[in-house]
């Protein structure tokens, strides 16, 4: 007996994102969309996010018939909001922002399909513990902080530098399990799969 072929598309390359569908146990293609990502100005971080998120399911669309899933992840402290970081100095002035201090992290997540088309928001609040000058520039040379919203993961090293979670640990990964599943169900993708 073959396999059915997958029918949702992640449109992203996030392997954070994928081990999260693979947990969850849904047959999934991906691809990384490649979208203009920027903050448009006076743009609060979660219409940014939902926005980014819808786009991404959009032009992944254009390719894939089937159901589309896409996420955009930002870290907000204050006002301002963190994407990736550009380069050593831009990832350490964000870890500097970030200790001691409780910060946001914002999931906005789309699902396009022949239905319709969906959107779903997690907002986590993090507390950091404070991070010495020696220990953010020792992360930043893991190598861990590259490409990652606000210059951290936390399923790795940096979840030594947190305190307390309010909210969706799989939405500050990258994925909130809870949102994804809901906008799964309205597509008719059980996550969790009834037996008779």
């Amino acid at each position: 007996m073959t396999k059915a072929a997958p029918i949702l598309h992640l449109a992203s390359a996030s392997p954070r994102r994928a081990e999260i569908l693979e947990a969850l146990g849904i047959s999934y293609t991906m691809a990384g969309m490649d979208i203009d990502e920027q903050q448009i100005p006076g743009e609060a971080a979660e219409a940014m996010v939902l926005r980014l998120a819808a786009a991404k399911a959009a032009a992944a669309r254009a390719d894939h018939q089937g159901v589309v899933l896409a996420a955009d992840t930002a870290v907000v402290v204050d006002v301002d909001v963190f994407g990736k970081p550009q380069g050593q100095d831009d990832a350490l002035s964000m870890l500097s922002r970030l200790s001691g201090r409780v910060h946001r992290v914002v999931t906005g997540v789309a699902l396009h399909w022949d239905g319709g088309e969906r959107v779903a928001i997690s907002t986590s609040e993090v507390r950091f513990r404070e991070i010495s000058p020696e220990e953010a520039l020792a992360y930043w040379q893991s190598g861990e902080p590259r490409g990652k919203a606000g210059a951290y993961a936390i399923q790795g090293l940096a979840g030594t530098f947190v305190e307390e979670i309010h909210g969706s640990y799989s939405g500050i990964v990258g994925l909130p399990v809870f949102e994804t599943a809901a906008l799964l169900a309205a597509a008719d993708i059980e996550v969790i799969k009834s037996t008779e």
